[in-house]
């Protein structure tokens, strides 16, 4: 089984990549030592994975040790809000990761809408032992709806309602296609 390293701790995260890459050993940031903060400076979605997975791929080259990298970043973009809270959708609030506080602000700032569509963005990049790498970057439209529904444990997903799956997101238990990374 090969082993990739998900340049990550979120365990919300952690979970999903592996129950997504079932044939592959997840294994996180803690599991690999890195305990440095990763400070996400880019303006868009793929420059912050990036910056993620070449900080991860340095250390493991320094370390001599020779695993794929999975960085990802996404968010919510907001149309009425001019595409916030974007990239910085973790902090939305301040802090980081207080997924209630992100979804109050939000909910806040779109009180005096009438537009409550938006979309949700990831990018995932797959960064090899020899320094190349590949980008992927989906979205998925919506609308924020005014009350939490379902579980409230992982981020903005209680409030996203999908145009597409016609529901919210967090009861989409889609299969998708198994990636491979060879």
């Amino acid at each position: 089984m090969k082993t990739i390293v998900l340049a990550s701790n979120n365990q919300n995260k952690v979970k999903e990549f592996k129950e997504i890459l079932e044939d592959y050993d997840i294994i996180t940031l803690k599991d690999i030592g890195y305990d440095e903060e990763i400070e996400e400076t880019g303006e868009t979605f793929l420059e912050n994975a990036l910056i993620k997975a070449k900080a991860v791929h340095q250390y493991l080259k320094e370390k001599q040790l020779e695993y794929i990298v999975v960085a990802e970043d996404s968010g919510l973009c907001v149309n009425s809000l001019g595409g916030a809270p974007g990239v910085y959708s973790a902090r939305y609030a301040g802090g980081h990761s207080n997924d209630k506080a992100n979804r109050q602000k939000l909910q806040q700032a779109l009180l005096e809408k009438e537009d409550k569509s938006a979309e949700f963005v990831c990018c995932i990049v797959v960064y090899k032992p020899n320094g190349s790498y590949q980008s992927f970057e989906g979205n998925i439209e919506g609308i924020i709806i005014p009350e939490e529904r379902g579980s409230k444990e992982f981020g903005y997903d209680c409030i996203f309602y999908s145009n597409d799956l016609q529901k919210n997101i967090w009861r989409s238990n889609k299969r998708r296609k198994k990636p491979n990374f060879s």
